[in-house]
């Protein structure tokens, strides 16, 4: 209470307040963008430029647009993150990530290393270049809303304790000019899902901490990230853990790469993907 009387004294008056905020400077929390990306303190050995860094809190999200090549490791630090994730083609927001098709396409309700994250003009927006956990990702699910998350937790509100996925991908989208009907269903990372037979859905939980995708740029996109409990997590408390994200430059997936020829459905959507890029001049 006495620190808190301190500091609102101290802020009381502009001078105050600018010589507090100017006080902050250099501090370094245990969520927060790294700028530049080059002073993390620990970039993975394989990457290159490193072009964004950070750690999201549980509860929290982040954005960013990232250019064709550029490749992003998401890994869950303590092993209860969970990374809803939406994919734009950056300046065309109408081509966007697909999770129906990206199931449909490849045959398979489950992501891992190999696959390909599509859209709906059967393009690849994103290649799954590396998967450490092993795991079956989630396509199928999305992430929480405002309603479900009000009903279990008693708020979802983006700025409450117990945030709603959903309600903080219109947060990052907006800072894109984006707005919620830009915002299809989402996938998601590191916290597992498998279909039965009936067709319901059983929550399978964490891969355990340190666990790491790397997905792979194949057009100019952007990509937004919410880091919140799994919709379908059973725990009652709402249980979220830092994310860690970093990227780097690197290439688009060339002709002739074995995740390129897996399937003759891959090899039409990198196809697709380079019509399209040729047609506006990039090769």
């Amino acid at each position: 209470m006495a620190r808190a009387a301190a500091r609102a004294k101290a802020t009381a008056t502009t001078y105050g307040a600018r010589d507090h905020a100017r006080a902050q400077a250099g501090t370094k929390t245990d969520a927060m963008p790294v700028v530049p990306a080059t002073d993390w303190p620990a970039p993975p050995c394989e990457a290159g430029h490193l072009v964004w860094a950070e750690t999201v809190a549980g509860g929290g999200y982040t954005h960013r647009a990232v250019a064709r090549g550029t490749e992003i490791r998401l890994t869950d630090l303590r092993g209860d993150a969970c990374a809803h994730l939406l994919l734009h083609v950056d300046g065309r927001p109408w081509e966007r990530l697909n999770t129906a098709d990206t199931v449909k396409v490849q045959w398979n309700a489950y992501l891992g290393a190999g696959r390909l994250l599509l859209s709906d003009q059967g393009r690849v927006l994103a290649s799954l270049v590396t998967d450490t956990t092993g795991g079956r990702h989630d396509a199928l699910c999305g992430t929480s809303t405002l309603r479900r998350n009000t009903e279990r937790y008693g708020d979802g509100a983006p700025h409450s304790a117990t945030p709603a996925g959903r309600e903080l991908l219109k947060l990052a989208a907006l800072k894109h000019g984006l707005g919620p009907r830009d915002l299809p269903p989402s996938v998601s990372f590191f916290q597992g899902v498998q279909v039965r037979e009936d067709g319901t859905f059983v929550f399978t939980g964490s891969y355990g901490p340190g666990g790491s995708v790397t997905l792979r740029a194949e057009q100019d996109l952007t990509v937004l990230i919410a880091n919140v409990p799994h919709p379908l997590d059973p725990r009652p408390a709402y249980t979220s853990t830092p994310l860690e994200v970093l990227a780097w430059a690197a290439g688009p997936t060339p002709p002739g790469d074995p995740l390129r020829e897996a399937t003759p459905e891959g090899r039409r959507a990198f196809l697709n993907t380079e019509e399209a890029l040729a047609s506006r001049g990039i090769r």
